[in-house]
């Protein structure tokens, strides 16, 4: 019980951190135009929601708890799907945005997952899809923190918005993948629960 209540916790505050910088991250990536920047700030607001959902979620029966990794599954997807849905947009006028708020709202970003991923890493060997989603979501997130920071890089030399959107499409291929694993763990946690049911 005791652990669960920590879990619970680190899932709240987490939750906060995110949805304190989709605020910031998503602002700078209207102003400038940025593929990758919207993909991570929605992102961010994905991960906020995963978390409240997981801190309710972590105090429900284990059978709640299997069904609702799947739910988590589907919130994942959602910002991949948005973020090919921006990319092919942009594809239409692949204008370089500003390497300078680039990179600095990326360092940003990449502190604020940082530290949700420091936070959820003793938790992350808990057996349940909630525990993954969590994870998965945080670790996901300093990743693409990283690519977005070497596209404003690249940005300098090659002025040119597809390396920007090149780097918003490889954001929404891992937030896909992450949504299968969570999906996988959350069936394979039903199915071991029918199977101990009598």
């Amino acid at each position: 019980m005791a652990e669960i209540q920590g879990f619970r916790r680190v899932v709240l505050v987490v939750a906060v951190l995110n949805l304190g910088y989709f605020g910031i991250e998503f602002a700078v990536a209207l102003a400038i135009g940025s593929v990758s920047l919207l993909a991570d700030s929605v992102d961010f607001l994905e991960d906020a929601s995963i978390n409240l959902l997981i801190f309710f979620g972590a105090a429900w029966p284990l059978t709640r708890r299997a069904r609702l990794g799947g739910v988590l599954a589907f919130v994942i997807l959602i910002p991949a799907l948005a973020t090919a849905w921006v990319a092919v947009a942009k594809m239409f006028d692949p204008y370089a945005p500003d390497p300078l708020p680039l990179s600095v709202t990326a360092l940003g970003a990449l502190a604020v997952n940082l530290t949700c991923a420091l936070l959820l890493a003793r938790h992350r060997h808990r057996a349940e899809s909630i525990a993954k989603a969590a994870w998965l979501s945080a670790r996901n997130d300093a990743i693409a923190n990283i690519a977005i920071i070497l596209a404003a890089l690249l940005t300098v030399w090659w002025v040119t918005g597809w390396i920007d959107i090149v780097v918003g499409l490889g954001i929404a291929a891992l937030n896909a993948d992450a949504a299968r694993e969570v999906w996988k763990a959350s069936r394979a946690e039903r199915l071991r629960l029918d199977e101990a049911t009598p």
